[in-house]
């Protein structure tokens, strides 16, 4: 029997693309669509932003890098750059990173949540 995660979302292939829910594979599609049609440009699946560089404390232990990897990120007819992220559980983990997001990256993305 296939392993469903904790959330009860199911992994769903397409185009050899791996998406965390069925949620996310549609807004892919709809997303392809735009595209096709003109509507966006530059799609990119898995966008990756910086939040802390990683760092050694004063006991010489490193830290690692902190990341928020987005689900989609595209130019709009506007020449806006949209990151998306398709979410059925708000976790806190999310939470904390969006609002990180936010604050370093505010004034170069227009930031949606798709639900």
């Amino acid at each position: 029997m296939a392993r469903r995660n904790k959330y009860n979302a199911k992994k769903i292939k397409i185009d050899g693309h791996t998406f965390d829910s069925k949620r996310e594979a549609e807004r892919y599609c709809e997303l392809k669509l735009f595209f096709k049609a003109g509507l966006i440009r530059n799609l990119e699946l898995q966008p990756r932003f910086l939040l802390q560089d990683e760092f050694f404390d004063k006991n010489e232990v490193k830290h690692k890098k902190i990341e928020y990897v987005a689900d989609f990120m595209y130019i709009d007819k506007c020449g806006k750059t949209i990151v998306e992220d398709v979410k059925g559980v708000l976790t806190d983990v999310y939470k904390l990173k969006k609002k990180m997001f936010l604050n370093l990256y505010d004034n170069q993305y227009d930031f949606r949540e798709i639900r």
